[in-house]
């Protein structure tokens, strides 16, 4: 794997040591320390300094102009005779400055970076920059049975810097697939607690989201670079990937601001900018797949979004994800050809070969300590997948064999492979889905005469 970064990103830059260095205006950066003394209370400067991420020579004017303004008082709490001892809380005045403050933006974290700051950081860590080859993808999916085909697909996909859409049969192992892409993810990267937009702070940084990498070196603190970089951003950071489903909405896409805590959420695809962002379950999602799409269209060709605060001023804001899309549906069926155009990949994921079924049978039954039998395997391929014209899909023999193990424990027995216990755990599993197909489509070859079958559609039981 091989990441072109630059090195003059705004997270590697030395620390601010003035109020003008960080780029922030002198009055936000007061009311921002009048919040966080309203929440704290009493606080000394060297935890100021470590909550709002800035170094003491940046806060020391703040903290004079409120003391100047009679929004702040000192007192001293330790006899050591150094400003470590002085402790700082607001007055009735500077009470009520930041009650205020609160009631326009309760946000009282470290203090944010600007627009540009943010921008300029994606640019320079884009996931644009990675460079899959197939001894990375071999490497990455070396536990995972899957069609070489479909691997080859995917790695070079994630060269492409555009959409993929994943199709095939509910159960073919889609979004286990999708998943797994974030192991092609290489490279730290840095992320800032919050962003600044025309007054207003919107918090980023989410620690469910950006998760430290696991192999990060320990922070060297004798390093005169690591020590003056600047605070506000959080570093050696894994590559995010986002996942939503059926639950995603339009709304959800926007920069929302909730009216009760006075607070931003970050939309899930800006959080998960130079990574994945995996829209599971096309077509089953509240909004129309069309209107998602058209939601999409701009992003995807341009890089770029748009979103409002709710002062109602629209902004740009980058667009660095690989997006994958993963659906039951055709593609044809879910879209337009102008939305497909901007569809890099259109990959689809078939049904397991039976050797490959074979593999994750073998997986399925050391998994859970039951010993394979092969023929109680070849009686599951002849006697029943066959004879229901099931296609061999991924999800099936962990399912199947939890089944097994399930009765085992039922009957106090060892658990076992055989067409008995097989018989048992594919009647549960699939629930009669011959008589089901039969019930709720009583005319199938007229229907079929009047809309010819989708690929898509046809085995998937349970």
């Amino acid at each position: 794997m091989h990441i072109q970064q630059t090195t003059d990103a705004p997270a590697d830059a030395r620390a601010p040591r003035t109020t003008d260095e960080t780029g922030l205006p002198f009055l936000f950066l007061v009311e921002l320390l009048c919040k966080v003394l309203f929440q704290r209370g009493q606080v000394r400067l060297p935890d100021l300094a470590s909550h709002l991420k800035l170094s003491i020579s940046v806060i020391t004017p703040l903290v004079t102009h409120l003391r100047n303004e009679k929004l702040c008082e000192v007192t001293r709490s330790g006899g050591s005779g150094t400003d470590a001892d002085l402790t700082y809380h607001l007055t009735e005045a500077g009470t009520q400055r930041a009650v205020a403050c609160l009631n326009r933006n309760a946000y009282a974290g470290p203090a944010p970076v600007t627009l540009a700051a943010y921008v300029a950081q994606m640019a320079a860590q884009s996931v644009r920059h990675l460079h899959v080859t197939r001894a990375d993808v071999q490497a990455a999916f070396h536990d995972v049975v899957a069609s070489a085909q479909v691997l080859d697909q995917l790695g070079a996909a994630m060269n492409s810097g555009r959409a993929i859409f994943i199709y095939g049969l509910a159960g073919s192992g889609k979004t286990y697939l999708a998943e797994r892409l974030c192991h092609l993810l290489r490279g730290a990267i840095a992320v800032p607690y919050a962003i600044m937009i025309d007054g207003e702070v919107v918090p980023f940084y989410d620690p469910v989201q950006h998760r430290p990498l696991a192999d990060a070196a320990p922070r060297d603190d004798g390093n005169d670079l690591l020590r003056t970089r600047d605070a506000r951003w959080v570093r050696d950071l894994q590559r995010p990937t986002a996942l939503t489903g059926g639950e995603l909405t339009l709304e959800m896409l926007d920069l929302r601001f909730d009216h009760n805590t006075r607070l931003y959420q970050a939309p899930p695809h800006l959080k998960a900018n130079n990574g994945i962002f995996i829209i599971d379950d096309l077509g089953r999602q509240r909004c129309s797949p069309l209107e998602l799409m058209n939601r999409w269209i701009v992003p995807m060709d341009r890089g770029v979004d748009y979103l409002s605060l709710h002062t109602g001023l629209v902004f740009q804001v980058p667009f660095d994800v690989v997006v994958v899309f993963s659906s039951n549906f055709l593609p044809e069926r879910l879209s337009d050809g102008a939305f497909l155009r901007r569809l890099g990949y259109k990959i689809e994921v078939p049904p397991q070969t039976p050797a490959e079924y074979q593999q994750l049978f073998r997986q399925a039954c050391a998994q859970y300590g039951i010993a394979f039998d092969a023929a109680a395997f070849d009686y599951l391929l002849s006697g029943l997948h066959a004879k229901d014209e099931t296609p061999l899909l991924a999800c099936y023999p962990r399912d199947l064999i939890r089944q097994v193990r399930d009765l085992a424990r039922y009957e106090s027995t060892p658990p076992a492979l055989s067409a008995r216990a097989l018989d048992w755990a594919w009647h549960n599993y699939f629930a009669g889905a011959g008589a089901r197909r039969a019930a709720a489509d009583p005319q199938p070859r007229e229907r079929q005469r009047r809309d010819p079958p989708n690929p898509l559609s046809q085995g998937r039981q349970g």
